[in-house]
């Protein structure tokens, strides 16, 4: 992974309110997110791919659904960085509110 481009993806609020969602869940699909942090599907999916095209995310489709989580083989200095950032972000209100309302919301296998 290059370093702009990762750099790039977190130079967002919404991508990076998305990638602390998926550092707490491990995987999710557009409709959690737009449930979650209350943005329309369109949005989502634009941020989603700026983050599959810098490599932090995959998509696996499943029927109609695709569900987001980060790339299996990412380098360790990303996964670092990552993890830093995951946990400076729980000092944050944006971040707390947007992991109790992943708590009140049902994740299932039947999304959207």
């Amino acid at each position: 992974m290059q370093t702009l481009p990762f750099t790039k993806a977190l130079s967002d609020e919404t991508r990076m309110r998305i990638l602390m969602l998926l550092m707490a869940q491990g995987e999710l699909c557009v409709c959690d997110l737009t449930q979650v942090l209350d943005i329309s599907q369109p949005k989502i999916s634009r941020h989603l791919a700026i983050l599959r095209e810098s490599g932090l995310l995959h998509g696996r489709k499943a029927g109609l659904w695709v569900y987001y989580s980060f790339h299996a083989d990412l380098p360790g200095w990303v996964k670092t960085v990552l993890d830093n950032l995951y946990l400076g972000s729980q000092q944050e209100a944006v971040f707390q509110q947007d992991l109790q309302r992943l708590k009140n919301t049902v994740i299932t296998d039947n999304c959207c």
